[in-house]
């Protein structure tokens, strides 16, 4: 806040005047400061009328701007000093001769704050150090121990936020291949394509709706940031509503006309077809609770809390991995109870729906007790104004879940129509279970970027958030380098474990070498993805996605597409070009660019010479 004095023995009219415009530009230049405004302003007037600002300001930042008027000139100029000097900024202007000045203002900013240069070096000052921490001795004496420290802050925020959400995502897909490896020891080729179909189906539909957990968490971290729990239970509740709506809409889709949503995925007597439509008929019971689940993980990553949620996956999803081969086999005669037979495919959907299910009841008494959630607001509509800001940002996300889902379902339907025997679709769904396990790392930390971004940038600015956008595109690329390797390393291993047959076995070996080296350019990808939920272009992440998705698409539907190789082929065409479109936006178009930057305080220098005129 500015602070004046302002005494004079005496003032003119006239002079008044072009004092207090020049109070209005002094004013205009504190706002334009990037870390604090101006301390103290103190305005004396005699003979002269002299102004004196005192302005606390970032290192390596300077300023200059000039004032014209009718009789003298003004020029006041600000050197580059240390971030805890102030700079003064002094000025005359001789008003003895009773004129009514015009003054013009004109005000021109150069430099940059501390993390300004070359791309290079921004990408630079992003990667993580390893520094020596020293700290005195427990026991009191002079003695000093060290230890290895990885990185700043800022560093060990993003690690103590991203490693939870991937473990607690890494859950799902983990469980999701042990389903497939229970159905696959059924020695039913065409169970296993089947079940690939019905996932496909369920997870089409099920990330098209879900928007709102996307949508929600960012909301929820802003509102907390600036200190408003208020809106952040009025968030969740809706979110909560709008899930619970769409999930019965969903319910209803799947179990009713499973065969009319497979048949985005197979041909209409495709052999698969009897496996599918059991599996995803049981499979979308928990359709509502997957949602609700989603939506409290949302919550909680919004409040920066992602221990609590990997608790409940890790709780539930231990259900589901005791009860599938009981749902799927059956079990044997104990004693006196007779022998229960199996559900065969049907039963692994079974065990997921009630593991989901138990979660979204957890997720829904957690939100209560952390006073997030009332009972009554759930089954309440949300507000015309909210309902308008909703769509506004989900209509952009639900295009993108839409494209996605549109270039992925492509895929399937062209692999699941390759062969009759359903090799190349079950060696299809082994790839993408395996795939899937790193890509669910991938988004832990587009999860973090996109709850750290706004809370970042509503508690300290535009300068910390895009430092912290650096740094999660560099640990994006660390963790797509470790995941890449990791399982090329480990595919030798893999394979067996998901199927004995040797046709399967053989016809995966190329695609899972492609979908390793994917998640090199995954790093970047799902990075740049959370930025941009995080500062809220939604429309500018579905353009970017829309753009890859022409391309893979193109590419399946061209002669690359008739091999299993050449859909992976196509989708690593896809993620490169997102990838790539991801780094552009971030560096030259986005918020955080320092070209947008420049553009935005040259249109309000505009507007300051405007007032002043």
């Amino acid at each position: 806040m500015l602070e004046s004095s302002l005494s004079s023995s005496s003032m003119s009219r006239n002079a008044g005047l072009g004092v207090a415009k020049m109070m209005i530009l002094a004013t205009c230049v504190s706002a334009l400061s990037p870390i604090a405004p101006a301390v103290g302003r103190n305005i004396h007037t005699h003979s002269h009328q002299t102004l004196n600002l005192n302005l606390h300001q970032s290192h390596g930042f300077s300023r200059t701007f000039t004032t014209k008027s009718k009789s003298k000139l003004w020029s006041q100029s600000i050197s580059e000093v240390d971030s805890e000097d102030p700079i003064i900024v002094n000025g005359e202007q001789n008003a003895a001769d009773g004129n009514d000045d015009e003054i013009i203002a004109e005000l021109q900013i150069s430099g940059s704050t501390p993390e300004t240069g070359s791309k290079m070096k921004r990408f630079k000052a992003a990667l993580p150090g390893i520094s020596r921490k020293e700290k005195n001795s427990d026991n009191g004496s002079e003695q000093k121990s060290s230890s290895l420290q990885l990185g700043d802050e800022i560093d060990r925020n993003i690690l103590g936020s991203s490693l939870p959400s991937m473990l607690n995502m890494a859950v799902v897909p983990l469980v999701n291949s042990v389903d497939t490896f229970w159905v696959s020891r059924l020695g039913i080729t065409l169970a296993l394509a089947g079940q690939a179909a019905a996932n496909q189906a369920f997870f089409s539909l099920f990330f098209l709706v879900s928007f709102l957990p996307t949508i929600t968490a960012p909301m929820v971290a802003q509102a907390v940031g600036s200190g408003d729990m208020d809106e952040a239970r009025d968030k969740v509740c809706e979110a909560l509503f709008l899930a619970i709506v769409l999930g019965a809409i969903g319910t209803i889709m799947l179990v009713g006309f499973p065969r009319t949503s497979l048949s985005l995925v197979l041909a209409k007597n495709a052999p698969a077809m009897e496996y599918a439509v059991p599996y995803v008929r049981f499979r979308s019971l928990s359709m509502i609770a997957a949602l609700v689940s989603s939506t409290g993980f949302a919550a909680y990553r919004g409040l920066l809390n992602t221990v609590t949620p990997l608790k409940v996956s890790l709780a539930t999803n231990l259900v589901n991995l005791v009860a599938d081969p009981l749902f799927i086999f059956g079990i044997p005669k104990l004693g006196l109870i007779p022998a229960i037979s199996g559900l065969g495919v049907g039963g692994a959907a079974i065990a997921t729906a009630g593991a989901e299910t138990m979660a979204g009841l957890i997720y829904i008494r957690l939100l209560i007790r952390k006073k997030l959630v009332k009972i009554s607001s759930m089954f309440k509509p949300p507000s015309l104004k909210s309902l308008k800001n909703i769509v506004q940002a989900g209509s952009a996300m639900l295009l993108f879940q839409l494209t996605l889902n549109i270039a992925f379902l492509t895929a399937a339907r062209r692999v699941q129509a390759m062969d009759p025997t359903g090799v190349s679709a079950a060696a299809y769904g082994i790839v993408m279970q395996i795939y899937s396990v790193g890509v669910v790392c991938h988004l832990g930390i587009k999860a973090t970027a996109a709850t750290l971004i706004p809370s970042e940038r509503t508690r300290k600015g535009d300068d910390a958030a895009r430092l912290m956008a650096d740094k999660l595109f560099v640990w994006g690329s660390i963790v797509g380098v470790l995941l890449g390797s990791a399982q090329l390393a480990l595919l030798p291993v893999l394979i067996p474990m998901y199927t004995k047959d040797a046709a399967v076995r053989s016809a995966i070996q190329i695609p899972a070498i492609i979908s390793s080296l994917l998640h090199f350019v995954n790093g970047p990808l799902f990075a740049g993805e959370g930025v941009m939920v995080g500062l809220g272009t939604f429309k500018a992440l579905t353009s970017c996605t829309v753009f890859g998705a022409g391309i893979m698409v193109s590419c399946i539907c061209s002669p690359l597409g008739r091999s299993l190789n050449g859909v992976l082929m196509s989708l690593a065409a896809f993620n490169s070009c997102q990838a790539l479109a991801m780094i552009f936006y971030h560096l030259k178009m986005g918020p955080l660019s320092r070209k947008r930057k420049k553009k935005e305080n040259s249109e309000v220098l505009s507007s300051v010479a405007l007032k002043i005129e």
